[in-house]
């Protein structure tokens, strides 16, 4: 064969298919080969025809079609299927050889894939690719990490096609070692499921309380999008607002209410939880989804359950305007929690992380690109090591402008009975995380007298602790103090 490739892709699914277009596109030869080998022929024989791919019917005919050091990406299903890939694919590559996970890998299956491939003499990368179909083919936003090495011989090809910001800045740069780069992915869709459910509610309200059409729905959420809410999914959810079926009629009224999720939301909270950061908004986005599957329960329980019926007697335009303010603060808690986590994991797993630079990361391509991320950005230019993203200044004067609305759609929310989770479990965050004193110490009162966990003093120096024989009978005995 005269021609090599300059990287080779299995798996020609959706995301797989668009991705290799986009490479061709970019002036790159691609390898394919599926696991289905019809699927091969069906894509040469179709949206590839006449372009420069190779097309493989066996791994060994795969494999031996690439440039070295060859370049392998794998677009399957996470979990299983790509252990197994790994080891089809091992016999047929040599030293130096990288293999690529672009998949929605959970990251310490990442970590520990990259450690083994690299004890065979090989590299590896788990990268993050965002963007849906649309930007697999246009230009996805790339978050690599695993084995450094690597990142030399796969930044001209990932630069190229990925999204570009204004200046031409590609929406693609190394995140750091192991697991990395599909741990920020993680935390990506994580925000995504939050940035959804807030739109949600949004959209509840308005629905409920404004008795606002879908076509007026349509119209609030294009100008939204015409502001500083401007984001890719403010700019669909007019878009779907505005559809119409075949009988003139608004689309979105007829999907049934119950949404579908694919894990990575709760790998988020899982994470959240074991390094003990409070994730609440993110949390409550994942749960949302599992009540909406709870239809026929709901449906019953609706027949069942009320409240006294409370006419809405307010200002419905300037409610409108207090949802736009109350979307926008709970976005920016949103995003203060998803940094902080990847703040803490930085610590905990050893990751140089760029927090400014995974920002400009997700500024295009992605399924959260936003005006918004710019912003942030420019937050962590302003400060490297900012602790909380609402306490720089751009967010702190923004919330502060935005609360009395945001405080007063929840007031709303309640009064009527409609829940509004990721917005009201976002105040309760920036509510607390603004509290100089909590009511923690009658926690750990408690803690002390039916498990003698101790206690520390205010009056005494930090890590001094504490244990009272509350009731008499105990002894001075106490428990370890840990965090688990």
């Amino acid at each position: 064969m005269n021609t090599l490739a300059d990287i080779g892709l299995i798996g020609l699914a959706v995301m797989g298919e668009n991705l290799v277009l986009n490479m061709e596109n970019k002036g790159y030869t691609v390898a394919v080969f599926n696991r289905s080998v019809e699927k091969v022929d069906k894509f040469l024989e179709g949206r590839g025809k006449g372009k420069k791919f190779i097309g493989a019917h066996n791994m060994d005919e795969f494999v031996k079609s690439i440039k070295r050091p060859r370049k392998v990406m794998m677009l399957v299903k996470a979990g299983q299927p790509v252990d197994e890939l790994i080891e089809q694919l091992l016999p047929h590559l040599e030293q130096g050889d990288i293999v690529i996970d672009g998949g929605n890998s959970y990251f310490p299956d990442t970590i520990r894939r990259t450690k083994y491939i690299e004890s065979k003499g090989l590299l590896y990368i788990g990268t993050g690719v965002s963007g849906g179909e649309e930007g697999a083919l246009t230009g996805p936003s790339i978050m690599p990490g695993g084995s450094p090495e690597a990142w030399p011989h796969v930044k001209p090809l990932f630069q190229a096609i990925s999204a570009k910001v204004e200046d031409g800045t590609p929406c693609c740069d190394w995140v750091g070692e192991n697991g990395a780069g599909h741990f920020v992915k993680m935390v990506h869709n994580g925000i995504e499921y939050g940035d959804m459910q807030l739109i949600c509610e949004a959209y509840h309200i308005l629905r409920e309380l404004c008795g606002l059409s879908s076509d007026e729905m349509h119209q609030v959420f294009s100008s939204w999008n015409q502001g500083e809410l401007n984001s890719y999914l403010i700019e669909i959810t007019a878009d779907i607002l505005g559809y119409r079926d075949g009988h003139g009629e608004a689309l979105v009224e007829k999907i049934l209410d119950t949404a579908g999720q694919k894990g990575t939301g709760k790998w988020t909270g899982i994470e959240a939880l074991e390094l003990g950061v409070p994730l609440t908004l993110i949390v409550e986005a994942v749960f949302a989804r599992s009540l909406s599957s709870l239809k026929e329960e709901r449906v019953k329980a609706s027949g069942i359950l009320d409240i006294p019926p409370v006419p809405f007697t307010g200002d419905k335009k300037a409610l409108v305007g207090d949802i736009r303010d109350a979307l926008y603060a709970a976005k920016i808690v949103s995003y203060a929690q998803g940094f902080a986590l990847m703040k803490t994991a930085a610590k905990d797993y050893k990751w140089n992380l760029n927090y400014g630079g995974i920002a400009l990361m997700w500024r295009g391509g992605c399924i959260i690109r936003s005006a918004f991320l710019g912003k942030i950005k420019e937050a962590f230019d302003r400060n490297a090591e900012l602790q909380n993203l609402l306490l720089d200044p751009y967010f702190k004067s923004r919330v502060s402008e935005a609360q009395g609305g945001w405080r007063r759609v929840i007031a709303a929310a309640a009064l009527h009975g409609l829940p509004v989770p990721a917005l009201s479990s976002a105040l309760a965050y920036f509510d607390g995380y603004r509290s100089a004193r909590l009511p923690a110490n009658l926690l750990q009162a408690q803690r002390d007298y039916f498990g003698a966990h101790t206690y520390e003093r205010v009056d005494r120096p930090r890590g001094e602790f504490f244990h009272t024989n509350w009731t008499g009978r105990g002894g001075t005995t106490a428990s370890s103090t840990y965090n688990a």
